[in-house]
């Protein structure tokens, strides 16, 4: 059994003279221990909604989730709020997008990590400190005694995404689920990140869920690939299987637009026309419909389903899909 299995989840935002929105329009996938499952798309298509509904973090005010949500076998969505917050932090934990939002600017670091070893490990005093230190040079935060005194507008970047990861992996979580962590970082900084996440699952077993845009993350770290398009993933595959043969017009979109390091000098880029906001309800077709270039009348006739056009474990929500390797492009091993 998965650790993390996610079964049509849905997340619709309303409330009374509102017109309800869906963000999130069944989504289902699973995550198994040691196991790294990414999750892909454009801003909009609902990954990061996704991962706050998983941790219980969206408000409460206008809010609808239905599906389920099993955590080693629990429900999330059926756990009492009192459960759920010692499962948050303990067994489940998130790095969020925006370090510098996500911490308190007038809390010292060291006190922010602290008050995690204290309310789920029970330690106190010194212990605590010496434990905060332990977990800020854990993730490569030069100086950790010093840096503890600190707050966060004085540490760089690096070092604040780096302080919420030890916050994250304070109480040796089961599940990690990392929001965008290497936003707005350097390439080199983005690097030491990503080395980090992975040495976490593989010395930890930590099971790993990866919310990303970037291609090039899920290329270096994840195992399984799900692309959302809309609130639905509109393709599942292994990370091989993905790069290899990119099956969904807006996965294969993806992957074209990237710019190639063997490509001809000033050959043009090949962009998905449009934007998130050119798209159709999924009950009347396709969302994707208005901005792809292999539309057919048939993706005007209801939902399409995922399906398996090329390889078992492949799925694809698409009635006219990529079955040529044009553009396959090369992974990493």
């Amino acid at each position: 059994m998965s650790l993390l299995t996610v079964d049509e989840l849905t997340v619709t935002f309303g409330g009374r003279g509102r017109k309800a929105s869906r963000a999130v329009d069944g989504v289902s996938f699973e995550v198994d221990q040691g196991q790294v499952v990414g999750l892909v798309g454009e801003s909009g298509c609902g990954k990061s909604v996704t991962s706050l509904a998983l941790m219980g973090l969206l408000p409460a005010k206008g809010l609808t989730i239905g599906g389920r949500a099993e955590f080693d076998g629990t429900d999330l969505f059926t756990m009492s709020p009192s459960a759920r917050r010692d499962l948050r932090g303990s067994e489940m934990a998130m790095i969020f997008q925006d370090p510098l939002s996500s911490l308190n600017p007038v809390v010292p670091i060291g006190v922010q990590v602290t008050e995690i070893l204290e309310r789920h490990r029970g330690m106190k005093g010194e212990a605590a400190r010496k434990e905060a230190a332990h977990l800020l040079d854990r993730v490569g935060i030069p100086d950790p005694t010093r840096r503890l005194k600190e707050y966060p507008h004085q540490l760089s970047g690096g070092m604040r995404q780096r302080a919420l990861i030890a916050m994250a992996v304070a109480c040796a979580p089961r599940l990690l689920i990392a929001d965008e962590p290497t936003t707005a970082l350097d390439v080199t900084i983005q690097a030491q990140i990503l080395e980090l996440l992975k040495e976490l699952v593989d010395q930890e077993g930590t099971a790993l869920l990866m919310i990303t845009h970037d291609l090039g993350v899920v290329a270096g770290l994840c195992d399984q690939v799900n692309v959302l398009y809309a609130g639905k993933v509109v393709e599942s595959a292994g990370r091989r299987e993905l790069f290899a043969h990119p099956t969904h017009p807006y996965a294969h979109g993806l992957l074209g637009s990237i710019p190639r390091l063997d490509a001809p000098r000033g050959e043009p880029l090949n962009p998905i026309r449009g934007s998130i906001n050119d798209r159709i309800a999924w009950a009347d077709g396709c969302a994707f419909a208005p901005r792809c270039d292999r539309y057919e009348m048939g993706c005007l006739s209801g939902t399409p389903q995922l399906g398996e056009p090329r390889a078992a474990g492949h799925q694809v929500r698409c009635v006219n899909p990529v079955l040529d390797d044009a553009k396959a492009e090369e992974v990493p091993a």
